[in-house]
């Protein structure tokens, strides 16, 4: 449908943030005329209460660029093809650009200043609200640059994004899929023809959407390309010694966190291939297709949730949560309207939320009632709004945010909630065969698929390191050779399915996808303990949803029971796949 046929109960209340295009314009004008101001206080930061005066004014500032900036993103991406929401967009993004440029000099002035001097301001009451904010710019000294150099850096950040934004243009408005069995074929809809149980709708489905990207093919590499080189510029510009050290310093996660996560991933290769090859023999074949490993392994029980059932599903699956997390969510996602919910022309593809200290945890969604994934997903996006939520309102503006590695504990931690309320209250044997199958098969995604993802981005920016060409060639041959390893010996490839590594949005945020699975991860881990255990468990996993960003996320997992600095709590959601593949075959063998 298009953006104006959608009905207003289901689409989210964005009011919270900004009210309408006039005030919108307003506040962008006067916030872009703040901003400037802020670069008065250059070289004057050790002055009298100028530091604590700049600090309440950055972050009053930044609260509102917040507003102003989610409410121009959340427009164009409910709808990217209309005009207005593109400028809006643009602007915000150019509005970014100059906040960064008018505090290039800051990092550097602050680290100038005497440690003795920071640490007794860091002691007085006032700079309480600042303090996590200002020793974490600290730990960042080896790799602050000259104010020059920083403002260099700044200047370049919006055609830094040129690749990005290309890509998102490219993916969600200009490319057209065709249609398939009379039905317009989208990022959305294919999701639902590629679970088909007629394979030659999955084959023409899966023929045509990848037909798209191989006509843009080398557009999209060479996009795709600039993106690695700009992290690799990054890196080297500042002095880390790789791009993912560059990426995983923020967040204070150790390299071989990492790399141990793709090591552990490989020694669990045999339960994978045993999972396909498990397939294959339910699917009656001898090997399976690319375009086959979607389908549910469980057929003739048909999923079908109106968006209100969902809620009511996430409402029992939360309540080992407890009450005020139930009322909360269930308040969000439906009468204080946090969710975009359907599909609609321009709308961006994929699902999100996307939290800011003003306003509500908004989730933009495509929901279809036919595919129980989207049950998931909601769930999933709903456990980072209320870790936003309860974020926001326990800590102040500059110690809310917290990192990925957290968010997506939060997110899939939820998905276990509902994928266990689902088993276990089924008393049919085949329908808690069909849920098992279906979680198997989200396991299969956010972990196995989403290490294949985090080490195929591995070898394009070593590749990048090493001076190798990335070309469209090296890119499809690199991801074929993955695919065979992760996937198997039971699977048979098409032409085109190395083009699945040029069409991850998330590429174009270096080392994100690897989070999905050290969430899965600490998420499985997490969901036993507060499931098995009482009131502690639960209120210990409550604190850190309320810690946000006042620690580092391998030390605030600790605290919530989960060691991620281990490589034992992948190796055990590896043994948990297992455990319900045993499950599944004792269930359809019976």
């Amino acid at each position: 449908m298009k953006r104006s046929e959608q009905k207003i109960e289901n689409t989210w209340d964005l009011s919270a943030l900004v009210k309408n295009n006039s005030e919108w314009e307003e506040r962008y004008k006067s916030l872009k005329e703040r901003i400037e101001k802020l670069s008065s206080y250059q070289g004057k930061l050790n002055e009298g209460d100028n530091l604590y005066n700049f600090l309440s004014e950055l972050r009053d500032d930044e609260i509102e660029y917040e507003c102003v900036a989610n409410w121009a993103f959340l427009n164009y991406s409910a709808d990217a093809s209309d005009a207005e929401n593109q400028k809006r967009a643009g602007l915000s993004d150019t509005l970014g650009a100059s906040l960064s440029q008018n505090l290039s000099w800051f990092e550097p002035e602050l680290l100038e200043i005497d440690r003795s001097i920071l640490d007794s301001k860091l002691k007085e009451d006032r700079f309480k609200e600042f303090k996590i904010f200002l020793e974490k710019i600290l730990r960042f000294s080896p790799y602050t640059l000259s104010k020059k150099e920083e403002r260099l850096l700044a200047l370049s950040i919006e055609s830094g994004q040129t690749a990005h934004n290309a890509f998102q243009d490219l993916n969600n408005v200009d490319l057209e899929f065709g249609t398939v069995n009379g039905e317009k074929l989208t990022h959305a809809s294919y999701s639902t023809f590629i679970r088909s149980e007629d394979e030659n709708i999955r084959k023409e489905a899966f023929t045509k959407y990848y037909r798209e990207y191989e006509k843009n093919q080398h557009v999209i590499a060479r996009l795709y390309a600039g993106s690695v080189q700009r992290d690799i510029f990054i890196s080297r510009a500042r002095g880390y010694k790789s791009s993912l050290d560059a990426a995983l310093y923020p967040d204070n996660v150790p390299e071989e966190v990492y790399r141990n996560l793709i090591e552990s991933v490989h020694e669990g290769f045999p339960i994978l291939h045993r999972y396909y090859k498990l397939m294959a023999k339910v699917l009656g074949k001898t090997k399976l297709n690319h375009y086959d490993v979607y389908v549910p392994l469980v057929s003739g029980i048909k999923s079908n949730y109106s968006y209100e059932e969902a809620v009511e599903l996430i409402k029992n699956a939360v309540e080992p949560l407890g009450k005020e997390y139930q009322e909360i969510i269930v308040r969000g996602l439906t009468t204080d309207r946090w969710v975009d919910r359907y599909e609609n022309e321009g709308k961006r593809s994929g699902a999100f939320s996307a939290g800011c200290y003003t306003g509500n945890p908004y989730i933009l969604m495509s929901y279809k009632d036919e595919v129980l994934n989207s049950v998931f997903t909601l769930i999933h996006e709903g456990g980072h709004s209320m870790h936003s939520y309860f974020s926001t309102r326990n800590n102040p503006f500059m110690h809310y945010d917290y990192s990925i590695f957290e968010a997506e504990v939060a997110s899939t931690f939820n998905e276990q909630l509902l994928a266990r309320y689902l088993i276990t209250t089924s008393k049919d044997d085949r329908l808690k065969a069909y849920l098992i199958s279906n979680q198997l098969s989200d396991i299969v995604a956010t972990l196995f698929r989403q290490t294949m993802f985090a080490e195929f981005e591995l070898l394009c920016h070593e590749a990048g390191e090493r001076g190798e060409a990335l070309t469209f060639d090296y890119f499809r041959k690199s991801y074929r050779k993955l695919l065979e390893e992760y996937f198997g010996p039971e699977m048979i490839f098409e032409e085109t399915s190395d083009l699945e590594g040029l069409r991850i949005p998330h590429f174009y945020n270096a080392f994100y996808v690897y989070k999905y699975s050290t969430g899965i991860s600490a998420a499985i881990a997490l969901a036993n303990r507060v499931t098995e255990g009482g009131e502690k468990e639960r209120d210990d996993y409550l604190s850190f949803l309320k810690s946000g960003g006042s620690s580092y996320p391998i030390e605030s997992l600790k605290k919530a029971g989960v060691d991620m600095s281990s490589p034992e709590p992948v190796r055990a959601a590896i043994k948990y796949f297992e455990g319900l593949l045993d499950e599944f075959e004792r269930l359809i063998n019976n």
